[in-house]
């Protein structure tokens, strides 16, 4: 049985507020927790009126002390957002307060617009020094060196876990050769996955947190007790694909009858493509889709995103899930 994973995005609906969103997320987790699920990821998006999980590690921390097995972290943290020691401080706490049961994901994408990367104080050029930074936030997560005069406290000795997270053949490239588990991003931007998965595999070296190459698939999951009903919740994930291309912001919104009616063919094309690692439907369409990836990629395990407006059907759909992987 491959594991099962839940990236949350924190997701703010017509009708609710902020804090409803979090404990939502939190509910979430507890429920997955006794479902079997592994680990419990968040991400780091800024400036998204619909999104609440751009104060990464304070999320993660609002979860994992509302649960108490589930691994919790990052999916991920954009390191070019910040400096390294200031994150080794802050997943080091969180590996203090919750001992082996945090996770941190990096990207080297920014989560946001050019405009609020501004406000962020940050260079784009960070970017370029991904690997870097991703060496030294490592080292200050390690134990303190001989002569070693700056200290992540805390932080230092805890060996929080790194994973590489992307959707691109750079990220493939950089988590094989740091010998680091690899996840990609295909829930939103899948054209890559086969590719970057089989240079990840082909090029990984052994180190000292991984003996052999570990890979994780983000993957889409809308699942309901019949097919009609999954295709009718999924139109919240599609109009929000469709807001994103017409550059509107606005909050999650209830599922329609005929999305058709909604999105645009151009619109419609461009979140095909952008969701085309997606299964929608009945368990046992959901245990099908489940195995075909499984069957394609060959994944340690399955990063799953269930974009449900109804946080009981939300909840329901998770179940379905982890029932058909069973």
């Amino acid at each position: 049985m491959t594991a099962l994973s839940i990236l949350e995005l924190g997701r703010v609906r017509q009708g609710g507020d902020r804090r409803m969103a979090l404990d939502e997320a939190r509910a979430l987790a507890r429920h997955a927790e006794g479902w079997g699920y592994q680990r419990f990821w968040v991400a780091e998006h800024h400036n998204m009126p619909t999104v609440t999980t751009a104060a990464t590690s304070l999320v993660i921390q609002h979860i994992a002390a509302g649960t108490t097995t589930i691994r919790v972290g990052a999916g991920g943290i954009m390191l070019p957002n910040h400096a390294p020691y200031v994150i080794a401080e802050q997943f080091g706490t969180l590996a203090t307060l919750f001992p082996g049961r945090i996770d941190l994901g990096l990207g080297r994408a920014p989560g946001t617009d050019q405009m609020t990367l501004r406000a962020l104080r940050r260079d784009p050029a960070n970017a370029d020094r991904f690997p870097q930074d991703v060496l030294e936030l490592q080292a200050f997560l390690g134990p303190v060196q001989p002569n070693q005069r700056i200290e992540a406290v805390p932080g230092s000795g805890t060996n929080v876990p790194l994973w590489i997270l992307g959707s691109s053949l750079f990220g493939a490239q950089l988590a094989a050769e740091l010998g680091l588990p690899y996840g990609f991003a295909s829930h939103f931007a899948p054209q890559a996955l086969d590719m970057a998965i089989a240079i990840y595999r082909e090029r990984f070296k052994p180190s000292d947190q991984l003996a052999k190459p570990y890979v994780l698939v983000g993957m889409n999951v809308i699942a309901a007790e019949n097919d009609d009903e999954a295709r009718r919740l999924a139109t919240t994930q599609q109009m929000s694909f469709a807001n994103i291309f017409r550059g509107t912001r606005s909050l999650s919104q209830p599922p329609i009858d005929d999305i058709d009616s909604y999105w645009s063919p151009q619109e419609k094309m461009q979140a095909s493509q952008m969701l085309a690692c997606s299964v929608i439907g009945s368990p046992e369409t959901v245990r099908r889709g489940l195995k075909d990836m499984i069957e394609r990629t060959n994944a340690d395990e399955l990063m799953i995103v269930s974009d449900i407006f109804d946080p009981q059907k939300r909840l329901r759909s998770f179940e379905i899930i982890a029932e058909a992987n069973g």
